[in-house]
């Protein structure tokens, strides 16, 4: 019934290749009215790394030009202070700096990010958790104690694997030494949660292997990881060199590690939070104000954050390919203020895609969905609303309104299963301008 068990990572609903551009570009200010404002999630994204990882499909450019990385800094303030005057009054509960690599920018210029998104939000980021991402290049200590000093709560890196050999083999030039630097240096800044990216399906990865990089991962004991099935996609460099295609024995591997994994987590102290995330059992829970994801919604700052409210998901255009990237790049740095006053592309949620929404977003966790839940905030039954929930329970793969294991493995396939004709060919119809 799902087919391959690796179709797709739905880390949001709709995807932004569903989004296409809104005509007249509606206001702001009159997207945002009505909502509530008192919960936001804020996101700021900066699209640089120091290298493109084969398998990344993010909207994210390598080594730009330092006037280019400047003149980023100045539009993204510009940026912020207009959206600040349409979501007047808004309080986030929890925050994220992300890309990209955020710390790409030098300590000098994660300060000036710091400082912007402060003054215009009003966001104090030391009162809410906060999330950064990093890499083992950039994880420097300068830039680290910028980080702390401004209230990062979590600092999120991707490793991918502690073989050399691996970490080539999915298009991510890295060395151990430089890993092991940069885990010690963020262990070394202050009580920030470690997070750890780990990728299983590597080209001449083993289970010898794979068990290797997950005990040396535990070796810092991260108070998470995040573990990720490779994808070919198109447009990556990995998806250049050798397009991706369907693959029952890769498909089986896969399969096989991650089954390995949850179960050496599990045994040394990890609780499954979904197919990808793992926290560790004893680490102090998250404090800050309540934030719910599918019902609180969301501010994004920088060219490929994306903002939702309950009726509006929008960003800006989105692309993978590199000359793409930076086509939209230029285009968002050359915008007049005025232009921030507005949304510029994105996906209208009638009431049925926001009930789906609301599903996906609550069944590809571990706890499930909450049926009253959803009775109170839509007035009707999910299982009513969706039917297929059935076929869930008769194949196994749900109990109740909770995955079983079998269920969290196949989340990415349930997942693209689960969305609707509409969107699905809307992602398949997506043309970057």
């Amino acid at each position: 019934m799902l087919g391959s068990p690796y179709q797709g990572y739905l880390y949001a609903y709709p995807h932004k290749t569903a989004y296409r551009p809104l005509r007249p570009r509606p206001r702001l200010a009159d997207v945002w009215a009505g909502e509530a404002t008192d919960a936001l999630f804020l996101y700021v994204h900066v699209p640089f790394c120091e290298m493109r990882c084969g398998f990344c499909n993010l909207f994210t450019q390598a080594n730009p030009p330092a006037a280019q990385v400047t003149a980023y800094l100045d539009q993204l303030r510009r940026q912020a202070d207009r959206v600040a005057a349409a979501v007047p009054g808004a309080a986030y509960a929890r925050a994220a700096i992300g890309g990209g690599t955020p710390t790409y920018l030098t300590a000098a210029e994660l300060e000036r990010l710091f400082d912007t998104v402060e003054h215009a939000t009003g966001a104090d980021l030391r009162a809410v958790p906060t999330s950064v991402e990093t890499s083992p290049a950039t994880a420097t200590a300068d830039r680290l104690a910028v980080l702390l000093d401004r209230g990062t709560t979590r600092v999120s890196i991707g490793v991918q694997s502690f073989l050399d050999a691996e970490a080539h083999a999915a298009g991510r030039p890295q060395h151990r030494a430089e890993v092991d630097r940069a885990l010690d240096t963020i262990r070394a800044a202050g009580p920030a949660e470690l997070n750890i990216d780990l990728i299983y399906g590597i080209p001449g990865q083993t289970a010898g292997t794979w068990t290797g990089s997950l005990r040396t991962a535990l070796t810092w004991r991260p108070e998470e990881l995040y573990l990720y099935p490779l994808y070919v996609r198109p447009m990556t460099g990995l998806g250049r060199r050798a397009p991706g295609a369907p693959d029952p024995e890769w498909d089986a591997q896969r399969l096989g590690l991650y089954r390995l994994a949850v179960d050496l987590l599990g045994a040394e102290g990890y609780e499954q939070q979904s197919m990808r995330a793992f926290r560790r059992r004893d680490a102090p829970p998250v404090e800050g104000p309540g934030y719910c994801c599918q019902d609180d919604g969301m501010v994004g700052l920088g060219c490929g954050a994306r903002s939702y409210t309950s009726r509006l998901h929008y960003s800006f255009d989105y692309a993978v390919s590199v000359r793409q990237v930076r086509g939209i790049l230029e285009d968002y740095l050359a915008r007049p203020a005025e232009d921030f006053d507005v949304a510029e592309v994105g996906f209208a949620l009638d009431g049925v895609e926001q009930r789906r929404r609301w599903l996906l977003k609550s069944l590809l966790r571990a706890p499930g969905l909450d049926p009253a839940g959803y009775a109170a905030r839509f007035g009707t039954d999910v299982d009513d609303d969706f039917p297929a929930l059935r076929l869930l329970r008769d194949t196994g793969h749900l109990d109740g309104h909770r995955l079983t294991p079998e269920g969290l493995a196949h989340s990415d396939a349930i997942g693209p299963w689960l969305t609707s004709d509409h969107v699905r060919a809307a992602m398949a119809g997506h043309v970057p301008r």
